[in-house]
Parts: structure tokens; sequence; C-alpha cells
């Protein structure tokens, strides 16, 4: 396997691809000097037109609705994956991917390192494996460097398991904790990684766990919120001893521990949600242990 030398990631030119179906969310990128390029990446013809930069991070996918539409999942999960894999072949290409493309391990072992093979739950994940195979495939035809960023639960005050489970503490609802472990991390360190993982591609592609280093107890957040809200939790269901969960000891040989810890993450949620800020409305489906969406 040949690695990368680190790449020196300084002022460049940023372009941002996507249908924009939000003028808005264009608007907001343009303003702070971003290009922007409207794409539909279904299309091949739309994605053979786009400049082959030298990096590229793709971030495109389905998860939420894909049950009961599972033709537009795989197209979107390992179709688009092979249409910008067969086009970007010399640039080093970083690709999201996720957490649940492994199988469920043992909470009490900590979660599961890259070298466990792909055997996830549901159809979505197995598209997601569809993913992955398809950019280390085009990565083995053409030796384009890359990694595959397997994501567990990326945080954002309006969003993301924290917010999640806030929201239900501080208004009463039941919180699901069969699934009643995972990994969180906030939303700026992921990108952080994501960045700086172009300095560290590989080739062929290879996948890098992407998450906090602590198995993050869901009833225990809980507590943590009922003390600040001055509420009584409601669990439902007992914790499962295996779940979804990774292990990023090779993040943190790379990039080190994350900037924002999840005591600091906690406090932040907590703050934010009891002063009624925004939420972007779309929970994670944490508590989730069949794989449909």
């Amino acid at each position: 396997m040949q690695f990368w030398p680190n790449a020196q990631i300084s002022a460049r030119r940023i372009i941002g691809v996507a249908r924009f179906s939000d003028p808005a969310v264009r608007q907001r990128l343009e303003d702070a000097g971003i290009e922007t390029v409207a794409c539909d990446l279904l299309d091949k013809t739309a994605i053979a037109k786009l400049e082959v930069t030298p990096n590229v991070i793709f971030m495109a996918g389905m998860k939420f609705g894909a049950s009961g539409n599972e033709p537009m999942t795989w197209a979107m999960n390992s179709y688009v994956p092979a249409l910008v894999a067969d086009h970007f072949t010399t640039s080093r290409i970083v690709a999201f991917s996720t957490a649940c493309v492994y199988p469920y391990v043992d909470v009490r072992h900590q979660g599961a390192r890259e070298i466990v093979p792909p055997t996830p739950v549901g159809e979505y994940a197995n598209s997601c494996v569809g993913r992955e195979r398809l950019f280390q495939h085009f990565s083995n035809v053409h030796s384009t460097p890359g990694r595959l960023l397997r994501l567990s639960y990326a945080i954002d005050m309006r969003y993301g398991v924290l917010h999640d489970i806030a929201q239900n503490v501080l208004n009463g609802r039941e919180i699901p904790i069969t699934m009643g472990h995972a990994n969180v991390i906030w939303q700026g360190d992921a990108n952080a990684v994501a960045l700086r993982a172009l300095g560290h591609t590989t080739t062929p592609t290879s996948p890098l766990n992407l998450s906090g280093p602590e198995t993050v107890s869901i009833r225990n957040i809980a507590n943590l919120f009922a003390a600040h809200f001055d509420r009584k939790p409601v669990f439902v269901g007992e914790e499962s001893n295996s779940t979804w969960l990774v292990n990023t000891d090779l993040q943190q040989e790379l990039f080190g521990y994350p900037k924002v810890p999840l005591a600091r993450l906690v406090k932040w949620t907590a703050d934010w949600v009891s002063r009624g800020q925004s939420s972007l409305g779309k929970p994670t489906h944490f508590e989730v242990s069949d794989g449909n969406y």
C-alpha cells in the first residue's frame, strides 16, 4: 500500500457541487467566497463536465427515506460514487462513508477497527458498502489515492445524537436505550479530519474511522441533561450488549484527540436546547437497530 506524503493545505479555490435546490444555500456559499456549480450527480453527462481538481471531498449520499425507496438509495450510495470515481481519476478523493458498514460489536470491547470486514445490518448500510467498494475498485484501476471516512455521529448544536437526547429530556419524551451506546464527534472536528485526510491518502484507498474516542452511554448523557434541565428522564427498553461502535485509534494517531471534548459538547448542547435555539428537525434515529431508515 502506497502512502502519499503530507500535503500543505493552505488557502485554495473551493468549489461546491450540488443540485442547490435551495438557492439561499448557494448564495451563502458564494458570499463566503466559494465557487458553486449546480449539478445532478445522477447525470453522468453533467459529471463529465465537472472540472477535475487536485482534491475532492465526497459527501453525497442518501440515508433518511431509504426504506421504501431502496432503488434511489442504491443509486445515490453506489452508482454516484462510481461516476465520480471514474471521472476524478487523478484527484485525491476523501469520501465520507458510515460506521453502519460494520457489524455490531460488544460494547465492553471498544469499537470495530478498520480491519473488521463490513457485514452490516439493513439495506441502507449495504448500499454504503457498495459506495466503498466502487471507490476501491476505481482506486485500484486508476491508482487514485483516497480515504474512506467511516463517520459515526457528527454533532452540531442543531442536529445529532446529543441534540435528540436533550430534546427528549427537556420535553418529557421517552428515550429509547436499546441501542444504548454510541461514538460522537463535534462537526468542526470531523470537518478538520476530512480536510487533513487529503494529506494522508493511500493507494489504493483505505478506510479510516472518524468519531470521538469515548464509548458514550445514552443513559448517562440523558441523566446529565436531566440534571441541567431539572427534569426526570423517561427511559424505554434495556441496553443491548452490542451496537455500532468504532475504534478511533488510527484517527488519533494521525490527527490527535478531537479539539472539542465530550463534556463540552454536552454543555454546549444543554445550553443551546434550553434556550430554544434552532433545530434542523432531522432526528438521527440513533435508536434504530434493524438498519431501516
